[in-house]
């Protein structure tokens, strides 16, 4: 059993948002079979009352507070320093000086680094064997921001995808691996940083097939007489508001001009005062949720419109687990092993939006089809543990650290 030491920027609990889901369960597939050090972060004041059960999976914690306000005036001083203004937002003298007193202290044998901003954390411990899941190539997605912000907002997110990007290289120089969530993004981090190409290797998100299925006895949370039309995702989140924005300017109006008992329901923590001006007599925004399952399960259909998509989206896995029809972007279905058309709709256009779902609508049993597919092919393929494993080549052995 070795001792790890994990670094994630979000406190890997709840798993109630695309990255904590994937940092829980690296987190629990970690904590199976060694001794864990974590070191994170919570910048959402509803979390604390989860670092207990955090807690239970670690050999020891170290919890640093953020406040994104003060942690955005602090990431400016980047600017000044010509760094990443990402690392600067993560950067806490108390984790740190924790780093480093574990280090000296429990004789770790390798770290696991989730998302770029935490490698900051060992660059200065030498000799440690160290593993990081990038999840994202999360330069180029701010180098994606650019276009949609006039100056000089545009200029910020390409200076900072510029950084970040070169940053990312030299971390993943140094690992001895490093993860990606899906083929596409390893090939688009080995063109542009193509001295990695053969350090770097995709690891897929996967989905609680036994959490996340269907159950007659679950009650609808939608009212009887609408057809209900659902967005799930955590609405802080650039991509998630750009979604929602869209799809009720552009998408909305055209299937309620065929469907006028449709609601468009905007399900996810946080909202922001743009998302929130977003409710109206056909759009609901519930904000923070207690159990997002009901909501997909009676859903007449879920939507994905993401225009700004990086990796694979945890909320189509768990939509299709809880066989229900999906309608994603192409972005988003490009990065699911599913095939099209007969376990996910896929659409480009406003257009091709209402089209898929007004054929849905129209068809019950086509509906039910896709649900079914769809739910058989996340069980067969998309177990978190059987993506996971593929770590551990990378991690010492049980029976190469302390037992």
């Amino acid at each position: 059993m070795a001792n790890i030491l994990y670094l994630v920027h979000r406190l890997p609990y709840p798993p109630n948002k695309g990255d904590k889901v994937r940092s829980f369960h690296l987190l629990k597939h970690l904590a199976s079979s060694h001794r864990v050090f974590l070191g994170t972060f919570v910048d959402d004041p509803d979390d604390m009352q989860h670092i207990g059960t955090v807690r239970n999976l670690c050999s020891d914690l170290h919890v640093a507070r953020l406040e994104p306000k003060f942690a955005k005036l602090r990431s400016l001083n980047g600017l000044l320093a010509d760094d990443p203004l990402t690392l600067r937002y993560y950067r806490d003298a108390g984790l740190q000086d924790w780093v480093d007193h574990t280090c000296r202290h429990q004789k770790i044998d390798a770290a696991v680094i989730f998302s770029s901003a935490m490698a900051q954390y060992v660059d200065a411990i030498p000799r440690l064997p160290t593993i990081v899941d990038f999840v994202d190539v999360d330069s180029a997605k701010w180098t994606q921001y650019a276009p949609n912000h006039r100056w000089p907002m545009s200029w910020l997110y390409r200076r900072e995808g510029l950084k970040l990007l070169a940053y990312e290289r030299e971390v993943a120089a140094r690992s001895a691996r490093s993860f990606f969530v899906t083929p596409a993004e390893v090939q688009l981090f080995s063109r542009l940083a193509p001295e990695c190409a053969v350090r770097v290797e995709p690891v897929c998100n996967g989905v609680d097939s036994d959490y996340f299925a269907p159950d007659d006895s679950r009650p609808s949370p939608y009212a009887a007489d609408e057809i209900a039309i659902a967005f799930t995702g955590a609405m802080d989140y650039l991509p998630n508001i750009d979604a929602v924005r869209w799809f009720v300017a552009d998408i909305l109006p055209g299937l309620l001009q065929r469907w006028p008992q449709l609601r468009f329901h905007i399900i996810g923590r946080s909202p922001t005062p743009e998302v929130l001006a977003l409710a109206a007599d056909n759009v609901t925004v519930t904000g923070t949720i207690p159990d997002v399952r009901p909501y997909l399960q009676h859903a007449a259909v879920v939507v994905a419109p993401l225009r700004i998509a990086r990796g694979i989206q945890n909320k189509i896995l768990e939509a299709m687990a809880m066989a229900r029809p999906v309608v994603a972007s192409s972005e988003c279905a490009a990065a699911v092993d599913a095939v099209s058309g007969q376990e996910l709709k896929t659409a480009t256009t406003p257009a091709d939006f209402v089209a898929e779902i007004d054929a849905l609508l129209q068809n019950p049993e086509r509906c039910l089809s896709i649900g079914r597919a769809a739910r058989q092919r996340v069980v067969a393929q998309y177990s978190w543990e059987a993506h996971l494993s593929c770590i551990d080549q990378y991690l010492p052995s049980a029976q190469d650290g302390k037992q």
